[in-house]
């Protein structure tokens, strides 16, 4: 047998972490981390649309050299955006995760593969070919041109109501759009974020 991946688990919620882990625990392949080294593949199960469930994920990032699972029920185009930025190499939906499937995953990403589902893949290969609307900021990466707009409207002293409306987007996904800006950029708030904005030349 080859040597054994360590896996750590992180989840939004004891129960998805527990769930997790009961597929995993009788697994050969996989040895569940316990802190005694560094785990080779971190699994999130998260609603990363939930500032909560995005933290997770930007911590697991940010938690050591491991790549990184993420199990969800909904991704959004820009939350797919977000998961690609947090370094996710293979995403699996939760209603399609069993045992088996969710340890091929482990094993592909393990080698330095990415695994995407199909419908995602497909999604992504859209985005990618709109990266001509991606717009660069001086020396701070790359600048959805949805956050640009979000940006200005809130500069121009709408609220989340009616950014929402003019966008043609939810609430929620104006919320999101924010949140992310703000946390990506170690920013405080609206007022802080649109500053930051001004200053760089986004808006």
């Amino acid at each position: 047998m080859t040597d054994r991946i360590t896996v750590q688990v992180c989840a939004d919620d004891p129960l998805s972490e527990a769930g997790v882990i009961s597929l995993l625990r009788p697994r050969p392949e996989i040895r569940l981390y316990d802190g005694a080294d560094d785990p080779a593949v971190t699994v999130v199960a998260a609603d990363i649309a939930d500032p909560a469930g995005y933290q997770l994920l930007r911590t697991a990032q940010h938690s050591g050299s491991s790549r990184l699972v993420l199990l969800v029920s909904r991704l959004l185009d820009h939350q797919l955006s977000l998961a690609a930025e947090c370094g996710a190499a293979g995403i699996m939906w939760r209603a399609s995760v069993d045992s088996d499937r969710l340890v091929r995953m482990i094993q592909t990403v393990a080698t330095g593969d990415g695994h995407l589902p199909p419908d995602l893949q497909t999604r992504l290969l859209h985005l990618l070919g709109q990266l001509h609307g991606v717009k660069q900021g001086l020396g701070i990466g790359h600048v959805a041109e949805r956050e640009i707009d979000v940006l200005r409207l809130v500069a121009e002293g709408y609220d989340t109501p009616e950014i929402a409306l003019k966008l043609s987007f939810s609430e929620r996904t104006i919320k999101n759009v924010l949140h992310a800006f703000i946390t990506r950029h170690h920013l405080r708030n609206r007022s802080h974020a649109v500053a930051f904005a001004l200053r760089k030349g986004l808006i």
